[in-house]
């Protein structure tokens, strides 16, 4: 049974790499308009991540007036042309949900320096 399920899932995307909650990335997706396609680039703060069933990572990013924009990516989509980390903040839970309430100065994350 774990065979068939092997089979049919999608292969691992080299263009991601290891993600962890409170990373700043910018997500280059490959966007489909009419006839043409092209490359957009997401940008923002790692808030999510999920490991059982489909692997997805969440990604919020503060958009003009200060509305937040949410987005869910599949960490296997062949859509994603590549991810880039910026920088790794230091967080103390899996899940930050708690940005979504806070915005300017409250919103930041500490930089984690590595030796």
């Amino acid at each position: 049974m774990t065979d068939l399920i092997k089979t049919i899932e999608a292969p691992v995307n080299p263009n991601v790499p290891q993600l962890f909650s409170g990373d700043q990335v910018s997500v280059f997706l490959r966007i489909k308009e009419g006839a043409t396609e092209r490359v957009q680039e997401f940008k923002g703060t790692v808030i999510a991540k999920s490991e059982t069933g489909t692997p997805t990572f969440t990604v919020r990013r503060i958009a003009s007036n200060g509305i937040g924009v949410e987005r869910v990516f599949l960490t296997r989509s062949p859509r994603i042309e590549k991810v880039t980390v910026h920088r790794h903040s230091q967080v103390r839970r899996s899940k930050l949900y708690y940005l979504r309430e806070r915005t300017g100065k409250r919103a930041r994350l500490k930089q984690k320096f590595t030796k």
